[in-house]
């Protein structure tokens, strides 16, 4: 510790009285100062990197309400990233019923895409992620971030047509074959075709849903990843442990704001920030992983294994025991 000392002193502001607030001041410090260069935090706009700067000016100023202030903005912006995918495709194609699987609800649950066999989704309707409501699916051609084109079995010249129109604006878009649950030789049909994906909205778990995912998220600009990634199903362990080494990148600055709230000399601070913040935290990772009752109820239908075997296995009082939305 006396080492930390002597080197803290060395580079901290003259001006400002030495003390053990400082000190945590300054770890904070070192921590945003290494960050900025990390590969693991998120920081490839402008933005990104003037809010850092920001919040090192506040805690070189010893000013951490504004420190505070601008940790928290900067968390909040990156939790609220929008990412808007348009899903198109012939009449009864499966739009809607790759909208509800992708959100992870059921056809006919609230805020589901109506299903049928007419076509059900002719205006552009958007269909918010409900964990995630940055993240939006529409149906429909506006702007958006990038196109999943949907056929049932063969795609049409109106599907060609959209293709070139998507080229046309400089937007990704993908082709997925979306209604294979009965025909299996498609997959030998697009086998040479990297931007087909063969996906069966009633077994995500099957076929290239995960390839599809990875594809998106590869291609996608950096500062959209995490947006995509929170928002998917949990069909498989690579996309938890994705979403695992993700909320693991974020733990340091909760950490950062944590400490810095502990260094301001309030009584009971320290206390009124760590206990919604920790709580909040908690609540991310059960939506995330899909540990509310809603998401257990989907798995226990999936896997065959029974709910309440499922709830049995549950810790934390804000899972889903606790949280029944």
């Amino acid at each position: 510790m006396t080492v930390v000392h002597n080197i803290a002193k060395a580079v901290w502001p003259h001006h400002l009285i030495w003390s053990e607030c400082n000190l945590i001041i300054f770890l904070t410090f070192i921590f945003l100062y290494f960050t900025a260069g990390s590969s693991r935090i998120i920081m490839d706009t402008p933005h990104d990197c003037k809010s850092v700067e920001e919040i090192k000016d506040a805690l070189q100023n010893n000013n951490q309400a504004l420190a505070i202030a601008k940790i928290q903005e900067y968390l909040d912006r990156q939790n609220n990233i929008p990412l808007n995918i348009a899903i198109t495709g012939e009449t009864g194609s499966g739009k809607s019923t790759f909208i509800n699987a992708f959100r992870g609800i059921k056809d006919g649950d609230a805020g589901a895409a109506p299903t049928g066999v007419r076509e059900t989704t002719k205006k552009p309707t958007p269909y918010p992620h409900p964990n995630y409501p940055n993240v939006t699916l529409d149906v429909g051609f506006e702007k958006f971030d990038f196109f999943i084109i949907l056929s049932d079995t063969r795609f049409r010249e109106n599907d060609v047509k959209l293709a070139r129109e998507v080229q046309r604006m400089k937007k990704k878009f993908y082709f997925v074959r979306s209604k294979i649950d009965n025909d299996y030789e498609l997959r030998n049909a697009v086998r040479g075709s990297p931007q087909v994906f063969l996906v069966s909205s009633f077994e995500l778990h099957l076929h290239d849903f995960s390839l599809l995912t990875e594809t998106l998220e590869r291609e996608l600009p950096e500062h959209k990843r995490n947006a995509l990634l929170f928002a998917m199903p949990n069909i498989s362990q690579q996309i938890i442990n994705k979403k695992k080494e993700a909320f693991q990148a974020k733990i340091k600055w909760y950490a950062s704001l944590s400490a810095v709230g502990a260094a301001v000399p309030v009584p009971g601070l320290s206390i009124a920030v760590d206990a919604p913040l920790l709580a909040g935290v908690v609540t991310q990772y059960v939506f995330g992983f899909g540990l509310d009752r809603p998401s257990l109820k989907r798995l226990a239908e999936i896997t065959g294994v029974p709910f309440d075997d499922l709830m049995t296995v549950i810790i934390s009082p804000l899972a889903a025991r606790k949280n029944n939305r």
